[in-house]
């Protein structure tokens, strides 16, 4: 099993920035992507971002979803077990419930993940 916990939502005016992390504990002597999720009140939980345990020409590969695009980064960090979220030019559409994710494969799609953190709130006021 994989624990996830994540942690650094909060209430931010529109244009500021946040910086979300998920801690990962529990069977981590395999690799896994992990990714961000979210799910605003009334609408499906959707793919945010994602980030490849294999190391490709130097750095992780990334994915992000098109409406984040330039304004979110996706980190890992496997030394300590953590994984972040830098969050800027946040606008009120991005306020929703943010879920860390862990999978056996590199994958944006919310079926393929095989762990789940609780999730932490992000509100961002206009």
């Amino acid at each position: 099993q994989v624990q996830l916990v994540e942690s650094g939502g909060g209430l931010v005016q529109a244009g500021g920035s946040l910086r979300l992390s998920c801690a990962v504990s529990g069977r981590t002597e395999r690799s896994y992507a992990m990714g961000w999720f979210r799910q605003a009140p009334g609408k499906e939980r959707e793919f945010v971002a994602t980030i490849n345990w294999v190391i490709s020409w130097g750095s992780y590969s990334t994915n992000y979803a098109d409406s984040v695009k330039g304004r979110f980064t996706i980190s890992r960090d496997n030394a300590k077990n953590t994984v972040n979220l830098q969050m800027n030019s946040l606008s009120p559409e991005d306020t929703a419930i943010y879920y860390c994710a862990a999978s056996r494969v590199f994958s944006a799609r919310a079926e393929h993940m095989d762990y789940w953190g609780q999730g932490t709130q992000v509100t961002v006021s206009s």
